[in-house]
C-alpha cells in the first residue's frame, strides 16, 4: 500500500477524550479549530491552557505560550 494510501485509525477512547478537551478548551474560548489543535496535543496541559483564557489572555498569546 502507498503511504497515501495509508490511513491513520484512531482508538474511539482517545477520540471521547479528544473531543472533550476540545469542549473544555472551547468553554474556556478557543475557537473550535484551535481548540482542536490545542486537545490533540497530550504536551498541553489542559488546565493551564484554560486558565491561561480565564486570565484574559487572549487566543492568540495562548496558543504561542502553549504550542
Amino acid at each position: 500500500m502507498a503511504a497515501a494510501e495509508a490511513t491513520l485509525t484512531r482508538d474511539p477512547e482517545v477520540e471521547r477524550v479528544v473531543d472533550w478537551r476540545r469542549a473544555e478548551l472551547e468553554r474556556a474560548g478557543y475557537d473550535r479549530g484551535d481548540a482542536r489543535r490545542l486537545a490533540e496535543r497530550i504536551d498541553v496541559d489542559l488546565h493551564f491552557a484554560v486558565d491561561l483564557r480565564r486570565r484574559g489572555c487572549s487566543s492568540e498569546i495562548a496558543l504561542d505560550i502553549l504550542l
